[in-house]
């Protein structure tokens, strides 16, 4: 045994147990209002923070030391004080911020969650749907989405497209396919209100939570939620059809391409947003690879199993399968519109 590769392994691994420990302390921090109340009082003793927040001192303590020794809060030995640097508020308390990743850490619960069913579908090779695993995995999986979705999809990724923007300005027939809860769906509409905006899932649950959402934000009038499967939601002479991370949980992903090409305009647009992957495995072995590959055994791949022909893609296909899926649907034209460090941008035309 080389003990140099042993110890550098052990600190790694001690890395991630930290993190994986720090899952429930994390969440405590949203829920109690901790992230929100540093973030607004600047530098505080525990006394002051559990008075601001009326917990107990005690434990804000505790959990305030643990996040000192994670480098998720700052710590000045001199006056005893915590504080949220720019940089942490901007991952952990700035729901808004491009990089906020506080949600993450509920998607993880919920992960664990389902554990159990996803333990036993490795002995019979079902899969588990999407509407049997944990209870809290859509919402925790929409709110992740939400901050990339509010950096990028009206400011970048529309833009990539080849004349969608001008369409959508004059006026345009968009669907927004497996929306979840419909925060892409909302964005889209509230920036182009010459538009018509329709959001379908195929989990009844979510479209109801997407309803919710759409009237607790007083959406534009120009925006419904209905339910639908991809390979069946109605309409045809669509502008653009929009799969935001949805794609490659489908059974049937080539069947919902066929589906697509059939609603859109002969020079419409189909905008796939797929979590970014290289086309061999050795190409994601790294860190955002190694967040998908837990995602896709725990959620995605289990998920496309319960459905039919049960393709399961993963969400690390990278855009050579992609490609090879869309094009049997019957597009001709298939590019990278453009990416990010975590998703791929892909742009299908007639």
């Amino acid at each position: 045994m080389n003990e140099e590769k042993l110890n550098i392994f052990l600190g790694s691994l001690l890395t991630d147990l930290g993190g994986a420990f720090s899952i429930g302390l994390v969440r405590i921090g949203m829920a109690l209002g901790l992230y929100k109340t540093l973030l607004a009082e600047g530098p505080v003793t525990s006394a002051a923070l559990a008075e601001k927040t009326g917990l107990a001192e005690r434990y804000v303590r505790e959990w305030l030391s643990h996040h000192a020794a994670s480098n998720y809060v700052t710590y000045d030995p001199q006056g005893q004080t915590f504080a949220l640097s720019p940089e942490q508020a901007a991952v952990l308390a700035d729901e808004d911020s491009p990089v906020y990743l506080a949600d993450a850490f509920d998607a993880a619960a919920a992960y664990i969650e389902n554990q159990p069913k996803v333990q036993d579908a490795f002995r019979t090779g079902g899969g588990v749907g999407w509407g049997n695993q944990s209870g809290c995995l859509f919402c925790a999986v929409a709110r992740f989405f939400r901050p990339g979705y509010k950096a990028n999809i009206v400011e970048s990724w529309l833009p990539a497209l080849d004349d969608v923007v001008e369409k959508l300005q004059r006026g345009a027939r968009v669907a927004d396919v497996g929306c979840g809860h419909g925060y892409s769906t909302v964005m889209m509409a509230a920036a182009f209100p010459n538009s018509e905006f329709v959001g379908f899932d195929f989990h009844e649950a979510s479209i109801e939570d997407a309803r919710r959402h759409a009237k607790a934000h007083a959406a534009p009038d120009n925006v419904r939620f209905d339910v639908a499967s991809a390979k069946a939601y109605p309409g045809t002479g669509y502008d653009l059809v929009t799969f935001f991370d949805c794609l490659h949980d489908m059974g049937d992903p080539a069947g919902a391409a066929k589906h697509v090409r059939q609603s859109l305009k002969p020079d419409g647009s189909w905008m796939i947003v797929e979590p970014f992957a290289h086309d061999s495995l050795e190409g994601n072995l790294n860190k955002v690879g190694r967040l998908y590959y837990a995602a896709s055994t725990l959620v995605c791949v289990p998920a496309s199993l319960d459905q039919e022909v049960g393709t399961a893609l993963g969400a690390q296909a990278g855009e050579k399968r992609l490609r090879e899926v869309v094009t049997s649907g019957g597009f001709s034209r298939f590019r990278r519109a453009t990416e990010t460090p975590f998703n791929l941008i892909l742009e299908a035309r007639p």
